[in-house]
């Protein structure tokens, strides 16, 4: 059974993940590097089908594939998106979740919330999300990946 501390435990490495790739942001080699490997180790695209749908996407709102979502995540000259401004490379000092709830399940679990992103001047964004994650060899890895900002008038 998946539980509600493994879900935690992956969020945070998620998060810190974001943190790291901002940081690195001025040495490309290395951002793209531990961006790729950030993909690798937290989402399942080398086992199946994986729905993500970032935040700041209008025209290709939907990133099926790794290439989409690195692009998503640090952008660059090689970008599979055109939109992309690379959320990661922002720079973030801190992501925090706060969690609505769980779906618990013998080999799978999802979350839905909210995670706060703190800017370099301490601000923070908040940001709507759905994480659905996968037991594979007894790693959870995200197959469902949905954020969004909060309505606003």
């Amino acid at each position: 059974m998946v539980t509600q501390e493994q879900v935690e435990k992956i969020q945070n490495t998620w998060g810190d993940g974001v943190v790291k790739i901002g940081a690195l942001k001025h040495d490309r080699k290395e951002c793209e590097k531990f961006a790729s490997e950030f993909l690798d180790n937290l989402y399942a695209f080398d086992k199946g089908k994986v729905l993500f749908k970032p935040t700041k996407c209008e025209k290709e709102q939907f990133r099926p594939t790794k290439s989409e979502a690195l692009s998503y995540f640090i952008s660059g000259d090689d970008r599979a998106c055109d939109e992309d401004k690379g959320f990661a490379i922002q720079p973030w000092t801190k992501v925090r979740f706060e969690n609505t709830g769980f779906i618990l399940e013998i080999d799978r679990a999802i979350s839905m919330g909210n995670y706060f992103f703190t800017d370099l001047d301490g601000n923070e964004a908040k940001v709507e999300y759905t994480f659905g994650y996968k037991s594979i060899n007894g790693n959870l890895k995200i197959d469902l990946h949905h954020s969004s900002f909060p309505y606003s008038i």
